[in-house]
């Protein structure tokens, strides 16, 4: 099902290549993660589903603000994915995670559950790299963000962190 989903994903964001790539890096990571952790397979499908559609909003953002904010994507993309993935079948009880995902990814304190979790981190290991990163370093990043043992283990492998 989220082969459909990432192929319409890429019609959202014909001609920004960009935009592609970072979803289906953060898709990678998040079902690597998941994989990992051994987090259960329904939390896993909402995972991988949310970092498909996680910054679906900024499209919707740039349009109505003129910015990529984190916080106008949380407000803007909810509905997005949610029309999205109606119209691709997915599950209700699925739909109403992802939006709830869609509309916290940016928000990094109150993490309410391991699929918030590692969808942020996966959004972190990838945001560092293409120089998204809210905080000053690298190592500050790490030390706010991270609390998977895998996620952990791939941030200090990527960027050098020690602990």
């Amino acid at each position: 099902m989220n082969n459909k989903l990432i192929l319409e994903m890429a019609k959202y964001y014909e001609n920004q290549p960009e935009r592609i790539q970072h979803y289906i890096k953060v898709f990678s990571y998040a079902k690597m993660i998941g994989e990992v952790e051994k987090i259960p397979a329904e939390k896993q499908q909402i995972l991988e589903t949310a970092a498909i559609v996680h910054d679906i909003g900024i499209k919707a953002s740039e349009a109505k603000y003129g910015d990529l904010s984190g916080k106008h994507q949380e407000e803007l993309g909810p509905a997005i994915a949610e029309e999205m993935l109606q119209r691709l079948n997915y599950d209700k009880k699925i739909i109403e995670r992802v939006s709830y995902l869609v509309a916290h990814h940016h928000t990094y304190n109150n993490i309410d559950d391991v699929d918030h979790q590692i969808l942020v981190e996966a959004d972190f290991l990838v945001n560092v790299h293409e120089n998204y990163n809210p905080y000053s370093s690298a190592a500050e990043a790490y030390k706010r963000i991270f609390k998977t043992d895998t996620g952990k283990k791939l941030f200090k492998i990527m960027y050098g962190i020690e602990e």
